[in-house]
């Protein structure tokens, strides 16, 4: 079966194009740098002839609002249309848990949007929202560090490594289409505070971080609901500390 995998070399998407071509799948990986855009409709109609899986896992290069909703809305718009022509028969797409929550943010009213327009296209449709990957924790611990003071609230939140939600979208790729959305979330619920001071240890950086339930998430303040999943969750295994036990370590 032919996949396209759109955000293909990223992260998520490389894994994703790994685990499908290890059970037998013809999976293209497709990017600007292979091509094929989805924002401006590059390479589209050809890198999806023939295809019976869209997954997109794609995300926008900006957190600002107005870009990020040009990002979502135009691949989106763009991604449907191609799909229709070629009959593709299952599109899948990556969000985030809590999106609707925090609509006080223009990259999370994209995201929404993109998950309307998903649902709203006439293509059979699975929706996998996951928690913040392991791999982010470094960009959270960056952003809460304003003038060398860094402050974090102590909301939990739920994370979980990348392996296991690229793992989650291909086994949808390979599924029936839900037309429904579902979750994906590490096994650990822990205050943010806490997540940032243990990325800091584990770098060796002796960094105080201070608990503050006024400061920002990427711009939204945030409580033990926003960013962690619903009953019924696909929740994982690995967890946080295990997986920082397992990253290289910074040479002296």
């Amino acid at each position: 079966m032919k996949i396209v995998v759109i955000g293909g070399t990223g992260l998520i998407g490389s894994q994703v194009v790994a685990d499908l071509k290890s059970k037998g799948h013809e999976v293209l990986a497709a990017s600007p740098n292979t091509g094929v855009n989805a924002v401006t409709g590059e390479g589209l109609a050809d890198a999806l002839r023939g295809a019976r899986v869209v997954v997109d896992v794609a995300n926008s290069p900006s957190f600002e609002s107005e870009p990020a909703m040009e990002f979502f809305t135009r691949s989106g718009r763009n991604l449907a249309a191609a799909e229709k022509t070629a009959g593709v028969a299952h599109h899948v797409a990556l969000s985030v848990v809590g999106t609707e929550r925090l609509q006080n943010s223009g990259y999370f009213r994209a995201k929404l949007a993109q998950e309307e327009l998903v649902a709203s296209a006439g293509i059979p449709w699975t929706l996998v929202r996951a928690t913040q990957f392991f791999e982010f924790v470094g960009a959270i611990a960056g952003a809460a560090t304003v003038d060398g003071v860094t402050r974090a609230t102590s909301a939990a939140i739920q994370p979980v490594a990348s392996a296991d939600v690229a793992a989650r979208v291909a086994e949808a790729a390979l599924a029936r289409p839900l037309n429904a959305m579902v979750e994906v979330a590490g096994p650990e619920r822990l205050p943010l505070a806490e997540l940032v001071r243990r990325y800091f240890q584990s770098k060796g950086e002796e960094r105080e971080v201070l608990t503050d339930d006024t400061a920002p998430y990427f711009g939204v303040v945030i409580d033990d609901r926003s960013l962690t999943p619903a009953d019924g969750a696909r929740i994982t295994v690995e967890r946080f500390g295990d997986w920082l036990a397992s990253q290289p370590k910074r040479s002296a």
